[in-house]
């Protein structure tokens, strides 16, 4: 019996052990970016080599696209500060945006659908701004160029008589100040 025992044990204490790294959940916060198509061309014949590097002129530098501070689509859950994941990738570019000019603040403007009484959907959407703002200063962007606002239902981007609309004006914006 004591046989059976120790056996059962062991084969359970390595099907356990083997199965471990499955019960660990992997999700992809940022779709990796493609290297670009010019980056990677594919290996012509020798002969059509010499003469397309003999026909194109040299590639001249190109100036650094400025930052693009126009993010959006950051979103929550209903009644809820907490970001959902398919805004991390959002606030990981707008993180990287950020971090090229530090002479640069931003107002986070946060943003609740019509739903509940206007003191609660001020409060929650302030409350939105504020959970943007400690993931970017979890990120490395100063809290002291980081404002905080929020409007609560008085700017909705769509209508809020459909959970549609209302999941849509459930959002912080990130808009420059200087």
């Amino acid at each position: 019996m004591n046989f059976i025992k120790l056996t059962s044990l062991t084969a359970l204490t390595v099907v356990s052990v083997w199965m471990l790294p499955a019960c660990k959940a992997k999700k992809e916060l940022a779709k990796p970016t493609p290297p670009p198509a010019a980056a990677a061309p594919s290996a012509p014949p020798a002969q059509e080599a010499t003469e397309t590097v003999k026909s194109e002129p040299a590639e001249q530098a190109t100036t650094p696209a400025p930052p693009d501070y126009n993010f959006s689509n950051i979103q929550f859950e209903y009644d809820s500060g907490v970001l959902k994941t398919d805004s991390y990738p959002i606030l990981e570019k707008a993180s990287a945006e950020m971090k090229k000019d530090e002479s640069v603040s931003f107002l986070l403007a946060g943003h609740s659908s019509a739903e509940g009484n206007d003191e609660h959907n001020m409060s929650l959407s302030t409350q939105r701004a504020n959970s943007v703002k400690t993931f970017l200063v979890n990120s490395g962007i100063a809290a002291d160029r980081l404002l905080v606002k929020g409007f609560g239902e008085s700017k909705p981007v769509a209508d809020n008589t459909s959970e549609a609309g209302r999941m849509k004006n459930r959002r912080v914006e990130i808009k420059k100040q200087n």
